[in-house]
């Protein structure tokens, strides 16, 4: 399936010049043009840099590039004009012959209503985002839908024929969401259970962790790869897939498995001297389980290394509430996300740590592909989560 949706807004109403009419002394009615500080019938090229667009998530910006890797991550701005056309560049998997099942999806929305859906299945896809007759206030957003691991994009150019464009404010609240394919919104676009993963219908959108940033208001980060865990990745032989273990990337921007030109997220230290979040969820143990299962050891190794995943988080961002979740597809390593974090809390003396375990996902609520959450199950596991934040944070 290809999803390629594409919606230009054309407004009815010609624009035209501006006039003022005033009186001067003697009474007289005159005319008088007004001059724009912008030429709204230039179109100008702008990069996606901190100055001109707000960085959604982690993102990195080089060569005139900004480079989003991580789900949800992208930019957004405003500018009142006629038009709007974004340049987005692929990787080697927007080229690839068998690569239909790995690209990136992208959306753009524009005041909030998705006006592109597309899989970058060009190196260079060009998007007439916004196209009007007459000057509209308008903001503009690009979201990465799908993970890190598969496909990176690069938002190479903004054409916009208006005024200058500006990045949208911060909200109050940032919240980090760590997880694994159920923060990615892997399968929410499959409601069959049998079918398999595809960035075709993987959307960060419809997951918990994205809806309930939007209950919140809040600006979010997503540092998420589907499989992965923190002592190991799905395990189906008995042993511990080390490879795919999220603490050893939380220092990065990411991971993918390819590159974009000479861009690889695994390459990019991020800056944490950059916004810090007022909030950080943890929800990783689901793969973990495949692994450990109900050996003890295994579990308590779990739990050993969450304590120093814990202390990672902390030390790079010492604000931060510490929210330690599981429990959505399976909650059977529930009680070692607990000690873990009762373990750290007595180490450390650090009571910033709250622990909250989500209801296992309901047969009668559906599925999407390979069992995952349905999206009436993120919508039930946002709600709780909403309601736990909101405890946390005393609104």
């Amino acid at each position: 399936m290809k999803i390629k949706r594409i919606i230009s807004l054309i407004s009815a109403a010609a624009m035209s010049a501006m006039l003022l009419t005033a009186c001067n002394s003697s009474g007289t009615a005159e005319e008088t043009t007004v001059t724009e500080e912008h030429d709204m019938t230039v179109e100008t090229t702008y990069t996606a840099n901190a100055e001109n667009v707000k960085h959604l998530g982690r993102t990195y910006f080089s060569e005139d590039k900004l480079y989003c890797a991580l789900s949800g991550s992208g930019a957004e701005f405003s500018f009142n004009g006629t038009k709007c056309v974004i340049k987005i560049k692929g990787d080697s998997t927007s080229m690839g012959a068998n690569q239909a099942d790995n690209q990136a999806r992208v959306a753009i929305y524009v005041n909030g209503e998705r006006v592109i859906d597309d899989m970058v299945d060009q190196f260079i896809e060009e998007y007439t985002v916004f196209e009007s007759e007459t000057a509209e206030d308008v903001t503009v957003s690009v979201v990465k839908l799908s993970e890190s691991p598969m496909s990176t994009i690069a938002i190479e150019e903004i054409k916009v024929t208006g005024t200058v464009i500006e990045p949208t404010a911060n909200k109050d609240l940032l919240i980090e969401f760590i997880g694994d394919s159920i923060t990615c919104g892997y399968g929410a676009d499959d409601p069959v259970k049998e079918n398999h993963f595809s960035t075709k219908t993987e959307d960060v959108t419809k997951a918990y962790a994205y809806k309930t940033a939007k209950a919140l208001d809040a600006d979010y980060s997503m540092v998420s790869f589907s499989g992965y865990g923190i002592i190991s990745g799905y395990s189906t032989n008995d042993k511990p897939v080390t490879a795919q273990t999220v603490p050893q990337f939380y220092t990065k921007l990411g991971y993918c498995w390819g590159t974009n030109g000479n861009f690889s997220p695994s390459n990019v230290e991020w800056d944490f001297s950059k916004r810090q979040p007022d909030v950080v969820v943890i929800n990783l143990g689901t793969n973990d389980d495949s692994y450990t299962k109900t050996e003890k050891d295994r579990q308590q190794a779990y739990a050993d290394e969450y304590v120093n995943f814990l202390k990672t988080i902390r030390e790079k961002n010492p604000d931060a509430k510490i929210v330690c979740t599981l429990g959505v597809m399976g909650d059977r390593l529930f009680e070692y996300v607990q000690l873990a974090a009762d373990t750290y809390k007595a180490e450390t003396g650090d009571n910033n740590i709250y622990t909250m375990k989500f209801d296992v996902q309901n047969p009668d609520d559906g599925y999407s592909a390979d069992w995952h959450p349905s999206v009436t199950t993120h919508d039930k596991a946002a709600e709780k989560l909403t309601a736990e934040l909101k405890t946390i944070l005393g609104k």
